[in-house]
């Protein structure tokens, strides 16, 4: 868990801000997420949505202000108390296994557990080497649910106090985002920090806050 978060709180924004160039994209936010609450983030293509969740994310760094996240504020540090499912699951010409540990020492009882968690276990297991099948061979080959359920398992792996969502059923059929996102409500059952941006509100029932973010400005 967190350590050092003052007042439950898991992540802090203050006056943050942030341009692309001389491009502003992020207008003096000022957000603060308590442990364990679901925050859902809803906006249009462009609004600045995922650029917060990259500060977030520890991918980037504000312009101007403040961001906390888990009582750190250097990037580097704040990667390392988060998990991200992005859009894109980013798998890497490795095996599953590889994939989903990504050098930490997770032994195979726990990924197998993951794997089932996240719905991959009989696929996986129907495989010639299963969980150290390379993906290298077979990336192409598929799904995007399948890929997509390898990044949900790599996030529950980690086991990280805070989970970002930014859009991960966007390139899924319906079907198919109806699936994931099963596997991640399993997932995240647990007392677990989640936000999650998205341009798709029904995706966001049950969750303690809605946001609104137009133009770089969040409305909370």
């Amino acid at each position: 868990m967190c350590n050092n978060v003052t007042k439950s709180i898991i992540a802090d924004f203050s006056k943050v801000s942030y341009s692309y160039g001389e491009k502003p994209v992020l207008s003096d936010i000022s957000l603060s997420i308590t442990q364990g609450e679901r925050v859902g983030i809803v906006g249009e293509s462009g609004c600045g949505k995922s650029t917060l969740l990259k500060i977030m994310a520890g991918l980037i760094a504000p312009s101007s202000g403040t961001a906390t996240i888990c009582g750190e504020k250097t990037p580097s540090e704040i990667r390392k108390k988060i998990s991200v499912v992005m859009q894109s699951s980013m798998l890497l010409p490795m095996t599953i296994f590889e994939n989903i540990t990504m050098g930490h020492d997770y032994d195979e009882k726990h990924v197998r557990e993951v794997l089932e968690k996240a719905s991959l276990l009989e696929w996986v297991d129907s495989l010639p080497q299963g969980m150290h099948t390379y993906l290298g061979d077979r990336a192409d080959e598929l799904s995007g649910g399948q890929a997509q359920r390898i990044a949900i398992a790599r996030a529950m792996c980690k086991d990280a106090p805070l989970l970002l969502l930014d859009e991960p059923t966007a390139a899924l059929d319906p079907a198919t985002a109806t699936s994931v996102m099963a596997s991640l409500d399993a997932f995240t059952a647990s007392p677990i920090t989640i936000v999650h941006v998205t341009h798709q509100v029904e995706y966001l029932k049950g969750y303690d806050r809605i946001l609104h973010m137009e133009g770089g400005i969040l409305h909370v």
